[in-house]
């Protein structure tokens, strides 16, 4: 999984945290499944202030989880303010692909990557339907990612 540096640019949408001391484990830093958590949280904010799906959530339709990689590179430990980078890598008929970072907010060194791809579901039906329209879309998008 590629490693960015810290710009501001690269990611469409940032989400502030301050970590909590529940977070942390016996270890002293900050579980690895609270990462999920953390970019879970970074993601739904981004949903909900980009995207237009109140319409759709209330006529039975969510994104489900299908997929989730997460690289652990440094530890976060309580008190400590992260900074969560989301942005949307690829667009599926159904399905919506994420990649997402977090970076400490003050030395802005990068302490994990996750890639995410979610499919869009018709909860009733009981099956993945096509993504309602996404405006803004290329904004959205991030630079090509490649492993090197």
């Amino acid at each position: 999984m590629i490693k960015p540096a810290y710009d501001f640019d690269f990611f469409y949408h940032w989400h502030q945290l301050t970590v909590r001391f529940s977070d942390v484990d016996s270890l002293q830093h900050v579980n690895n499944a609270t990462f999920n958590t953390y970019y879970e949280e970074a993601r739904l904010r981004f949903l909900g202030e980009y995207f237009a799906l109140n319409k759709e959530f209330y006529e039975g339709k969510s994104f489900v989880m299908v997929r989730s990689e997460i690289e652990y590179i440094g530890q976060i430990k309580f008190p400590d303010s992260i900074l969560i980078g989301t942005g949307i890598s690829k667009v599926g008929n159904s399905s919506l692909d994420a990649f997402q970072a977090i970076y400490h907010s003050e030395s802005k060194k990068l302490l994990s990557t996750g890639r995410t791809t979610g499919v869009w579901f018709d909860i009733n039906k009981q099956r993945p339907v096509k993504l309602p329209e996404i405006k803004n879309l290329e904004a959205m998008m991030i630079k090509p990612l490649t492993d090197g």
